[in-house]
């Protein structure tokens, strides 16, 4: 005891006496120790640069090796459409543990896509997904050690350790001066004995005063880069190269330099033709030189393949780094459509050689999603972006498959938060040109296109447990419906018997039909009144594409007649002057138009219109009288109810219209029974079943004439009304520009207010239509 008390004592007189000296000194200690490693590192870069700027061989001095990092892998879900959806769409209602394991993400990620998702209730490609690679674990952050301090360097030690930070600043400011221009300095190693073996003595001599001309002057000419596009068509000389790289890395960054000032840029760029001159030759020869020094080889498979091992593609890599990052910069400011393709064809040129970097090629990917999403972009700038995004489908692992196919996906949610008559257009074609990646790599496709249908379910899944009175909204929006409808065109594209007779076997995409068209008749049946009848007529079409290119009968008579047996539609209608509802454009029909004559006209023209192509798709199947017979029934006996004096709906052109419908399948029931009344196999002959008629057009029986007959009408008035509007639009802007702005002020103000009213009565409006539906 008296041992233990005296250590105490002294260790208490050490600490009150001794311990501020001792940990002083030691601090002192570690940072001279750190202040010398840093001087010595720039004693290095300042004889490296000092041998450059004479001409002479660079010293061979230690440089770092890379570390090489390999990517691990994150398993994908592995659960089949059997084990998820095997209990039919009850199960997702019952499974509530698995909610939580989804709605986990980085919280990095849940920052950048809360920026992006601007005033949306919900954004559907916001999710989370699995995949296959860590981010932190690619060899994109890798630089040499002897090539001094980057910017970036700099700035990520002021993030990670500002106390030493401020501590060099204080003590050592040469530590942080840094060169933009280091991470390229090995370029002139790689290039400067392949030029002097080519040059003789005297041009080598000339060449080097003009190196030193051009250093120190700062602006650049347009002689200086007719020098070196000389260099680079003549002798592929990547010294020239390099400079390039440089000036187009300034004039990328040319609004920045306006800002803050050119003092820091290698470059200054003064004329737009100097501008214009640097870009193109940036975009038009470096891809040609790299593929002189790295030639890309590919298969007949598509594959390709670039010599990544030796010292050049690693010396060339931190060139091609800068470059991509220059053109990736240089895309956000850029306006002009020519500039833009020509930036964006430089891209695909250069692809193969950033395979190797995982982090870039997320970043590219993201970037070019942004442009082919962009609504507002030209079309030929989204075409070209996203013949980036194919070639890079198509020549990636299955890692970078995935990552783009999911880029991908989350684009087309965003792009579609906005639909118009401005916006369907590029909608449609952002859906019809995404749909062919799924099939490029039919296992990756089937891994992303179940996990994103899944989540789909999901949402559908916490509407009907969380009963709230804006549950449904999770639903019922335009990213949830486009996203339906996108996936059903996916499935039609790679499930047809056609292609799957040519690749021999079945489509490995085809088992998700069933989940798609369980999720899909449930979103429509969640809220069923006659607000939201609309957005049932778009999931019914997005359902009659997959069935009518997969062959899979898909029951869509049941929901059209739950249409018909609506209190809207039995009931007379109040007259109205309103115009006739564009269902082409709406999910949700305005509160104005219920109960109105035009909006039961409008959903009468719809439902005839869908069951008419519903049963247009069978019209040739063996089976039509049977499946005919229950809806002449239910539509006869509709017929009936709303033709009553007392109690109709007193809408005869309504009647006529389903009158005639009846009588086409009627008719078109008796052709097909007329037909295989002469067979002589029985319903067990599958095969034969199969084929019966199965040459025959369908447009040349009794209903698909009418129907062919109705699609051609539509398309006529749909032209009429398309003219109408675009003359509407062009006076409206013409009466803007002679508007005053106290006009457009108070017009804004009243598009508020009645945005307000609208949006304030939703709740009891839909209760009041719930009861009256019941």
């Amino acid at each position: 005891m008296g041992s233990a008390k005296k250590n105490l004592k002294a260790t208490k007189k050490f600490e009150k006496s001794h311990l501020k000296d001792v940990l002083d000194k030691r601090k002192a200690g570690a940072k001279l120790k750190q202040k010398l490693q840093i001087r010595n590192k720039q004693k290095e870069k300042r004889a490296q640069d000092a041998e450059y700027l004479k001409g002479t061989k660079e010293s061979e001095g230690d440089a770092s090796s890379k570390k090489p990092a390999g990517a691990k892998a994150k398993k994908v879900t592995e659960m089949s459409v059997d084990d998820f959806f095997s209990g039919g769409f009850e199960d997702i209602i019952d499974k509530k543990d698995k909610a939580g394991k989804l709605g986990k993400r980085k919280r990095s990620e849940a920052k950048e896509e809360e920026s992006e998702e601007g005033d949306s209730d919900m954004s559907i490609g916001a999710q989370p997904v699995a995949s296959d690679s860590e981010d932190g674990s690619d060899d994109d952050d890798d630089e040499g050690a002897g090539l001094g301090m980057s910017a970036e360097a700099m700035k990520g030690l002021a993030e990670k350790d500002p106390e030493f930070f401020k501590f060099l600043k204080e003590n050592d400011p040469e530590a942080l001066d840094f060169d933009e221009n280091a991470d390229l300095a090995e370029v002139d190693e790689l290039s400067a004995g392949e030029e002097d073996e080519e040059l003789p003595k005297k041009k080598r001599k000339k060449g080097s005063k003009a190196d030193e001309e051009a250093t120190q002057s700062n602006e650049l000419t347009r002689s200086t880069i007719a020098g070196w596009r000389k260099a680079m068509e003549e002798t592929k000389s990547l010294r020239a190269t390099r400079q390039v790289v440089l000036a187009f890395r300034c004039a990328a960054h040319l609004d920045e330099a306006d800002e803050e000032g050119q003092g820091d840029m290698r470059w200054s760029i003064n004329s737009p033709e100097v501008f214009n001159d640097i870009l193109l030759l940036a975009l038009k020869e470096v891809p040609l030189i790299l593929n002189q020094h790295l030639p890309i080889k590919e298969s007949a498979a598509g594959k390709v393949y670039v010599q990544t091992e030796g010292k050049k593609f690693k010396t060339l890599s931190l060139l091609l780094k800068s470059y991509i990052a220059s053109i990736m910069h240089l895309l956000n400011s850029l306006s002009d459509d020519g500039t833009i393709t020509v930036t964006l064809l430089a891209i695909v040129e250069i692809l193969p050689y950033l395979l190797s970097f995982k982090k870039l090629i997320k970043a590219l990917a993201k970037s070019m999603v942004n442009l082919w999403a962009q609504a507002a972009g030209s079309h030929s700038s989204r075409v070209t972006a996203f013949r980036v995004i194919r070639r890079l489908v198509i020549i990636g692992d299955k890692g970078i498959r995935e990552t783009v196919l999911k880029a991908v996906y989350q684009g087309l949610v965003q792009g579609c938060r906005v639909t118009n008559h401005n916006t369907l257009a590029g909608i449609d074609m952002m859906k019809f040109s995404a749909a062919g990646l799924w099939g490029i790599d039919p296992a990756v496709g089937y891994t992303t296109a179940f996990t994103f249908i899944r989540q789909l379910a999901i949402h559908l899944r916490n509407s009907i447990v969380n009963n709230k009175n804006d549950s449904f909204r999770m639903v019922y929006n335009w990213q949830f419906t486009h996203s339906l409808d996108f996936w059903a065109r996916v499935l039609a594209e790679h499930c047809t018997p056609l292609k799957e007779a040519e690749a021999g076997k079945e489509s490995p995409l085809r088992p998700l039909i069933y989940p798609l068209v369980q999720v899909t008749l449930g979103a429509m049946r969640l809220l069923p009144t006659s607000l939201y009848f609309p957005l049932r007529f778009h999931l019914i079409r997005s359902l009659l594409v997959l069935s009518r290119a997969s062959d899979v009968y898909i029951p869509l008579a049941s929901p059209l007649l739950e249409v018909l047996n609506s209190a809207e539609m039995k009931k007379a209608p109040k007259a109205s002057t309103l115009k006739p509802m564009d269902f082409a454009v709406a999910y949700r029909a305005p509160k104005s138009y219920l109960r109105t004559r035009v909006f039961q006209d409008g959903i009468g023209e719809e439902v005839v219109e869908l069951m008419s192509s519903f049963m247009y798709t069978w019209s040739t199947s063996i089976s039509f009288p049977e499946l005919a017979l229950p809806v002449i029934i239910q539509l006869k006996r509709w017929l009936k109810q709303v033709s009553a004096k007392s109690s109709g709906n007193k809408n005869s052109k309504l009647v006529s219209q389903f009158s005639v419908l009846v009588q086409k399948l009627e008719a078109n029931a008796k052709f097909i029974e007329e037909k295989r009344a002469k067979v002589d196999f029985a319903p067990k002959h599958r095969s034969q079943v199969d084929a019966f008629l199965k040459d025959f057009d369908a447009a040349k029986t009794p209903l698909g004439a009418y129907v062919v007959g109705q699609a051609a009408a539509r398309a006529e008035r749909a032209k009429v009304l398309a003219e109408a509007r675009q003359e509407e639009e062009r006076k409206r802007k013409e009466d803007e520009k002679g508007e005053s702005p106290s006009d457009e002020e108070e017009n804004s103000e009243e598009e508020v207010d009645m945005d307000d009213e609208l949006g304030g009565e939703d709740d009891d409006e839909e209760e009041e239509e719930e009861e009256d539906d019941e």
